[in-house]
């Protein structure tokens, strides 16, 4: 997402006001990644393949952005890579109908916030860890417990040890099994995403599930595509580059994996198969081939993709562990066309129904090979249809790193705009920089590099200097006025963090290109940061 950076003039300095843009890191879509830190064929888990081998190319060999929470003491948790804050315990004494979740959320008062809310799917889903595993000795949920508190259901209550869904706030836009109005949930104790009854049933029920609350930017999910017209789309958001349309055949997943690794669409030799996180990405949770609005009608991706098969699904580059490893491995995929199974109706009857039982949009799993037709009535206990031959939809990381407006890919970096400075007279070397719409909470360290040259924060207590950066700012943490202002001076490119003002290292005016960047993080750890926005100022 390429954000304007916009400048004020005065008669002494240079306003530097990043209008919108100063909570990049929130206002942004950075993709967590899985935590899969294994690989594995269609059976077992196995030493990593090497490059051109079998199976070269899953998750564990590509990995993201790493997972980084805080945890606040205070029962909440910060996520530095989206900004968002999470509740640390959810209430598990308490299952809650889809509306009742959300009147909850609504209300809740927690570490003195009261603006917290139900999350959406993307939002829960960034949460997501895949090594978590219901089939395990000992069972491991699908996220972080270090951080965030997860019980399985206790036996006595009925329920199985894999119910144990959360609620978010995505509506189905279609309805489910015999017409269910329905809403997304995740589900971490199996490593799904399914569509779930949001309404009273037939029998007078509600389904009831748990609450994680979450507060903090509502920008995350959000993409924004553009069409390059050379058969690729380009997320600004995500800082990722997608093949414009799907595979013409379904395969497994081996040959999934392959087909990704060896592709040269648009002249590019790395493309791979998106993990789990990457694939929910483009995820259109507004579209669904039977939405009940004639305008939302469609696999659930933006229409500025090309789909062969509009009920066609997807294959992640992620081994789902949930079903025993040993004798057949599953593969993650994501449902664009309707989520199937086979439902018997009634019960016993023999009669087998096929339903849009968990919506499009769902998260489930394949055997990553095998022969369909053994599973004439899908597996589990929705009948999930088992397909094992599905669409490969390409992915690599934003490209060329230079020239205009541009993402740059370095993992620290997230955002880029253009600035222009003209009629200004920088030559005392200083400039203000406006953040009174900077993210509440937050500290923010600028760093200014002559030309294109990269800076970046070191995971110490200091900033680091690298390249031809001359600028750095150097006050206490949180050293910002009550307007929301503060200046950094240039500095001399070999004094030391934290070493003040010693020499004025050059002038910040017309004539020159400078990259100017900077980082917000959240609490007082200054190994805590998150992406930073950046703009060149000629």
């Amino acid at each position: 997402m390429n954000k304007a950076l916009s400048i004020l003039q005065t008669a002494v300095w240079c306003m530097l006001v990043p209008t919108g843009a100063v909570a990049a890191p929130q206002n942004g879509y950075p993709i967590v990644d899985t935590g899969q830190d294994q690989c594995y064929d269609d059976k077992d888990l196995i030493a990593p393949p090497a490059q051109g081998g079998a199976f070269y190319g899953q998750d564990a060999q590509y990995q993201g952005l790493q997972p980084s929470y805080l945890d606040n003491g205070d029962g909440t948790i910060s996520d530095l890579n989206t900004g968002l804050m999470w509740q640390k315990s959810p209430d598990f004494d308490t299952k809650r109908s889809w509306s009742a979740a959300a009147t909850y959320a609504n209300g809740l008062s927690l570490a003195g916030h009261n603006d917290w809310r139900l999350p959406t799917v993307k939002e829960l889903y960034s949460l997501m860890d895949f090594r978590g595993s219901s089939t395990a000795t000992p069972r491991k949920p699908y996220i972080d417990t270090t951080y965030f508190d997860f019980e399985y259901p206790d036996p006595a209550s009925g329920d199985r040890p894999i119910d144990v869904q959360f609620w978010s706030s995505t509506a189905y836009v279609g309805t489910t099994m015999n017409g269910n109005p329905t809403a997304f949930g995740v589900n971490f104790a199996d490593g799904r995403i399914k569509g779930y009854p949001s309404a009273t049933l037939p029998n007078g029920s509600l389904f009831e599930r748990y609450v994680r609350c979450v507060r903090g930017t509502t920008a995350y999910g959000i993409n924004n595509f553009a069409d390059n017209g050379d058969g690729t789309i380009t997320d600004h958001a995500t800082n990722l580059v997608w093949a414009k349309s799907d595979s013409m055949i379904p395969v497994n997943w081996e040959a999934a994996l392959a087909f990704a690794e060896t592709s040269t669409l648009a002249g590019a030799s790395d493309w791979r198969l998106p993990n789990a996180k990457e694939l929910q990405s483009i995820v259109d949770y507004t579209r669904a081939p039977d939405a009940t609005d004639p305008a939302n009608v469609g696999p659930a991706i933006d229409p500025i993709f090309d789909i062969i098969d509009p009920e066609s699904w997807a294959w992640s580059s992620t081994t789902h562990l949930d079903p025993p490893l040993g004798k057949l491995s599953w593969g993650v995929y994501f449902c664009f066309g309707r989520a199937t199974g086979w439902m018997e109706q009634p019960p016993g009857s023999g009669n087998y129904n096929l339903l849009n039982v968990h919506g499009a949009g769902a998260q489930r799993s394949d055997p990553k090979d095998g022969d369909p037709n053994d599973y004439p009535y899908g597996q589990g206990p929705q009948g999930d249809v088992i397909r094992i031959f599905n669409s490969v939809r390409l992915v690599r990381d934003a490209g060329d790193c230079s020239g205009g407006s541009y993402v740059f890919c370095d993992t620290d970096i997230n955002n880029i705009g253009d600035v222009s400075l003209s009629g200004c007279d920088c030559s005392d070397g200083s400039i203000t920089l406006d953040l009174s719409t900077s993210f509440p909470g937050q500290f923010t360290y600028p760093l200014v590099g002559l030309g294109t040259t990269a800076v970046s924060p070191t995971g110490v207590s200091e900033l680091c200097l690298a390249g031809s950066t001359i600028g750095r700012y150097t006050k206490d943490a949180g050293a910002i006025s009550a307007a929301g202002t503060y200046s950094i001076d240039l500095l001399n490119a070999a004094s030391a963090p934290g070493g003040g003002v010693p020499s004025i290292g050059g002038t910040l005016c017309n004539g020159n290109t400078w990259r100017f960047q900077y980082w917000h993080r959240n609490g007082m750890d200054p190994s805590r940061f998150s992406k930073g926005i950046a703009g060149m100022i000629n």
